[in-house]
């Protein structure tokens, strides 16, 4: 499979449906008809959106017999997972700066 930008799976989860069928797969795999399920609108509709999250490779499938079964694809996963890290690596070290700064003595003491 070919590497990801995070945008892409920013992309396909910018929608709430999406993110839902994500916040259920967390839970554990799924047929198409059980997501379906969970949702007020149509198969197709269902259908349509896990080919968007599959594309982003946030979900992947196997045939079960006739059956569908959706599961979160660790691939896109550990993508997501990865840029959330650099970017929090980046703001750590923004604030243990930012720290640094504001111990430093002012050079402004007090006499009473």
């Amino acid at each position: 499979k070919q590497r990801l930008q995070p945008m892409s799976i920013f992309a396909a989860l910018a929608d709430p449906t999406r993110r839902g069928i994500v916040e259920s797969l967390a839970r554990g795999a799924l047929s198409s008809g059980e997501i379906a399920e969970r949702f007020d609108i149509s198969a197709s509709a269902i259908s349509q959106h896990l080919k968007v999250l599959r594309e982003a490779q946030m979900v992947r499938v196997r045939a079960e017999a006739q059956r569908r079964i959706y599961e979160l694809d660790p691939q896109g996963v550990n993508e997501l997972a990865g840029w959330v890290d650099e970017l929090r690596s980046y703001w750590a070290s923004k604030f243990d700066a930012l720290e640094a700064e504001l111990r430093k003595p002012t050079g402004k003491s007090r006499k009473r």
